[in-house]
Formats: C-alpha cells, structure tokens, sequence
C-alpha cells in the first residue's frame, strides 16, 4: 500500500469526525459539554440571608452531583434586584444560573422600571424550598412572648418600634405593612441590603423585629438570640413545632410565605435546562437536603418548569394586588 494513502487516512477520519460534529444542532453539542467547568450560582442578597442560606447547602450538593464546583456569586442591593439584572444579562450557556424567590413578584408592584424582567428574561427551572415567615423580636428590647403582648406593648409605643427588612419590596418589608394594615398598628420600616445585615441589626438592638424568613432566623432563633412569636403559615413549620402560627396567636388572616427557586437566564438551551432540573430534583430528594430544609423549617416543593413559571406568575398578580390595596410604596 502506499504511503502517502496510509499517512492520509487518520487525516480522512478525522474530517469526517469534524464534519459529523460541525452536522449536530448547537445544544446537542452543549448537552454534552454542560457541564464542563465551575458554574455560577448569582444569589441576589448578602451572605447570612434567607436565600443565602438555602443556596449554601443547595450548592454543596449539586457540585457534588454534577462533579463541578457551583460557586455562590452575592451580588445584595435593590431589594434583590440589582442581582436579578445581572443574572438576567449573563451569558445563556448554562454557566450562570439565578436563585431569587418571592421578593423577585413583588418587585414590578413597587419598581416600575425594573432593569429586568423576570417572566421575558429568564427561564423558570423549579422551587427549591418554601418557608413561612416568622414575626421575631430582639427579646432585650422587646420583652415579650407572644402576639396579644407584642400587639399591647406596640401600641404602647406608638410610632417607637422599628422592623428590619432585606430591601424595600422585599418579602420581608410588604410581610411588615401586611401585618400594619390587617391588626392595625404601626411599626417604622428600616430596610437593608439584605436580610443577614438586617438579622445582624435586629441582633444589635438597632432595631426592635423582623418579619422574615423562617429560613434566615433559624440559627438564631436556636441560639435564643431572637425570639419567634408566630409563622405566618397555615400550619406550624418543620422542625419547629413550638412556634404557633400566626391563626393559633390571634392573627387568623395573617399569611405570608417566602419561597425560592432556580432560573436560567432567557436563551438557555433547553437540553441544559433540562439536565439541570433533573439534577436539582435528585438532589432535593436527598437526605442531605431534606435534613437541611427541615432545620431550616422549610419544605421541599415539586413544582417545575412551565408548572413553576405559572406559580410566579401568579404570585406576581396576587403580590401587585395586596401592593395596590395597601397604596404600598418603597421607603
């Protein structure tokens, strides 16, 4: 045989490869590639934060799934939207993924120009956890143990008390005026960059309570640092079953839950938002999580994909109703 054929032949192949290759569609090539370096998880507030808080543990376990680090990129201000605009501007290769939750409905109601948008610019991908929100108190400056005595000592103090919050439009502000309007009192509105500088605050004695996440005051709530008075739920949470709800303390129509969930910025190819789902289902499946979420009074949800954008879209409408009812407006 001569030479020059045999030199020619793994020249043959390997065109033959490259035209194969070149033949597959663009996300079947990134189905197979994805995932193939560290992956960014934006989380839209500070460290020590409730989505923070979900996001560490949650992290953990998909770089132990995937075989990849996913890094938390904080990226706190805005009530979580400055995070959000980034997320929503970041490249759609399935290298950058976005865990907001239910300050991110609330936000178009009190932000009318809103950098992004989050049903036009992203790609819904599951709920990861839901959680009610806890009424908590510094206990050294407010001395009290339950609702009827948080409602008196109030308003013995009318216009004296201060709540922390994770931004304006945040879950934690709109949870505060919902509970101003429905028993009546008022409370000044102190927000943050974040929950976690909020907790630190609240901690502190620079202000008086919170209405936040189960989620972020778990630890403390422990530790007896701060003092739970009621979940806005309509059961007691998991993995606190001596907190009653909001009803059980006085407050029947009191009802306020913080979820979170996992997005894709818009342009994402489906094949990889697709994989990740199925990976972040695995994984909320496992002991590991499901432990974590139980001490962080959480459960774990099984909405995904289209099922999960139409849960935003209605906690958008709802939150845009309770805002216009209560001609709530950012600090």
């Amino acid at each position: 045989m001569p030479l020059s054929l045999v030199s020619r032949r793994p020249v043959l192949a390997l065109c033959a490869a490259a035209a194969a290759a070149a033949a597959l569609p663009l996300p079947a090539l990134a189905q197979t590639a994805w995932p193939n370096k560290p992956i960014t998880l934006i989380v839209p507030f500070p460290a020590g934060g409730g989505t923070d808080a979900f996001a560490r543990p949650l992290s953990a376990q998909l770089t132990k799934q995937l075989g990849h680090q996913v890094i938390i990129d904080n990226k706190g201000g805005a009530g979580g939207n400055l995070g959000a605009g980034v997320a929503a501007k970041a490249a759609p290769d399935g290298q950058t993924w976005f865990m907001g939750g239910v300050h991110h409905t609330i936000a178009p109601s009190i932000y009318p120009k809103l950098d992004y948008h989050l049903a036009n610019d992203f790609v819904p991908v599951a709920l990861v956890a839901s959680v009610p929100q806890v009424i908590v108190v510094n206990p050294q400056k407010v001395p009290v143990k339950d609702l009827k005595e948080l409602l008196a000592f109030i308003r013995s103090k009318p216009g004296r008390l201060t709540y922390g919050s994770a931004g304006n439009g945040s879950s934690h502000h709109l949870a505060g005026e919902l509970f101003k309007m429905q028993t009546g009192t008022f409370i000044t509105h102190i927000p943050y960059r974040g929950a976690g500088p909020a907790l630190q605050d609240l901690m502190g004695g620079q202000v008086d309570m919170m209405f936040d996440g189960l989620g972020s005051s778990a630890t403390h709530l422990k530790g007896g640092r701060l003092r739970a008075i009621a979940v806005a739920g309509d059961k007691r949470a998991p993995g606190f079953p001596d907190i009653p709800t909001a009803a059980e303390a006085g407050a029947p129509t009191y009802k306020v839950a913080t979820w979170y969930g996992l997005w894709a910025p818009k342009g994402t190819p489906r094949e990889i938002v697709d994989k990740m789902g199925a990976e972040l289902k695995t994984v909320l499946a496992s002991p590991e999580l499901k432990a974590a979420w139980n001490n962080l009074g959480a459960e774990t949800p099984t909405l995904a994909g289209k099922d999960f954008g139409d849960f935003v879209a209605a906690e958008t409408k709802r939150w845009a109703e309770v805002v216009k009812a209560g001609n709530i407006k950012a600090d």
